[in-house]
């Protein structure tokens, strides 16, 4: 791992989640276990409505847990709307240590990496179902509340998980924007390396 991600990854506090929290959770370890011990690989869609912040984030942080614990997890995102990987949440996840490369301008594709020995990630907005997706069926983990009421199926997958995180856009250009998205981000760290940290290989 990079030298700051490492140190952000080793002071996770995974006391800080409320009970409340662990038992949505739960659902996500019961969901991942069982498809280890069956298949041994499965593959995670992050969705959110455009796939901006909270499902980049989610999808991010889910493939470096999955790199630092050495699981055979695929992690996607999507939206039901395309838009653009967001630039506040593209800077906040450059500030947590990972190395990120753009290219493009309309949708830039964003390449991340968490660490000089892991695969990279190509980042964008997307569908849920869009063609970059490879692994199916995936376990849909739903990241928001428009998101999760509004897409009562999802056809391609072969469960849903609602795992919803208050959106930092409401902080967008306030004096609190860039301290949001840090701790919406750092939320979503503890919560998905507290989860893979109880999967069992």
């Amino acid at each position: 791992m990079y030298t700051t991600l490492k140190k952000i990854i080793e002071h996770l506090d995974f006391n800080s989640i409320s009970d409340e929290r662990k038992n949505k959770i739960q659902v996500l370890v019961n969901y991942i276990q069982s498809k280890i011990d069956d298949k041994g690989e499965l593959a995670l869609n992050f969705i959110c409505t455009h796939n901006s912040r909270r499902s980049q984030f989610s999808q991010i942080w889910s493939y470096a847990a999955a790199f630092y614990y050495d699981l055979p997890i695929i992690s996607y995102s999507g939206g039901v709307e395309v838009t653009a990987f967001n630039e506040r949440a593209v800077k906040t996840i450059t500030q947590m240590g990972f190395e990120v490369e753009k290219s493009g301008e309309v949708n830039p594709v964003y390449t991340v990496k968490c660490s000089v020995d892991a695969p990279e990630l190509k980042m964008f907005s997307k569908l849920f179902d869009d063609e970059s997706v490879k692994f199916y069926p995936f376990g849909a983990v739903m990241t928001c509340d428009h998101a999760d009421e509004n897409c009562p199926y999802i056809p391609i997958s072969d469960a849903r998980i609602p795992l919803r995180y208050e959106d930092p856009k409401k902080f967008d250009d306030t004096d609190l924007e860039e301290k949001m998205y840090l701790e919406r981000s750092l939320q979503i760290a503890t919560e998905l390396f507290y989860c893979y940290s109880l999967i069992k290989k």
